[in-house]
């Protein structure tokens, strides 16, 4: 399998938000390049298809930095939206909008009027998981992104954000999972 190293929509997009995420930037970026690849890989998209694809990822954990919470998948749909308006493409909002929305979802997404939906949860599993879940993926295309894309302390950040996150609300720990 192909590794694409870089990602020009992808990066548009991200120029907006470094400010924004700042010192987590190069962890974000990271996870999004494995993530996307890892899309891809699970199965090939048409450029509108990957058009959608960037836009999903880009947005997909924006939540946690705009809003400051680990239950950042209601913050991070607003901007993506934003963006689809921005760009003319209002037409892709509910199908980005459930990306987003879906994407720790725990049972599969099985609307076969999005696939795109579904793809994106796995590929978001699979690097979240740090390549434990494969969904039939070589290890070794796992293991060569982890390479050329470095963690960057993106996990690590999620764990500490996770862990404040518990103290505070020990009853709802994982806000940002659903069946």
């Amino acid at each position: 399998m192909q590794i694409i190293e870089d990602f020009p929509q992808l990066e548009a997009i991200l120029a907006d938000w470094k400010n924004t995420i700042g010192k987590d930037y190069n962890g974000y970026r990271h996870h999004l390049y494995r993530m996307i690849n890892i899309c891809f890989a699970l199965h090939p998209c048409d450029e509108e298809q990957q058009r959608k694809v960037f836009i999903a990822a880009a947005f997909h954990d924006i939540g946690i930095w705009t809003d400051h919470t680990v239950d950042y998948i209601p913050p991070s749909i607003p901007p993506a939206l934003h963006y689809l308006q921005e760009h003319g493409l209002q037409a892709w909002a509910e199908e980005i909008s459930l990306m987003i929305r879906e994407h720790h979802k725990v049972r599969a997404y099985t609307d076969p009027s999005y696939p795109l939906v579904e793809q994106f949860r796995q590929a978001d599993l699979v690097d979240f998981s740090l390549g434990a879940v494969r969904f039939g993926l070589d290890k070794h295309f796992i293991s060569e992104l982890k390479r050329r894309f470095p963690n960057a302390g993106f996990h690590k950040n999620l764990a500490q954000l996770g862990g404040k996150w518990f103290l505070k609300h020990p009853l709802n720990p994982l806000p940002m999972m659903k069946w």
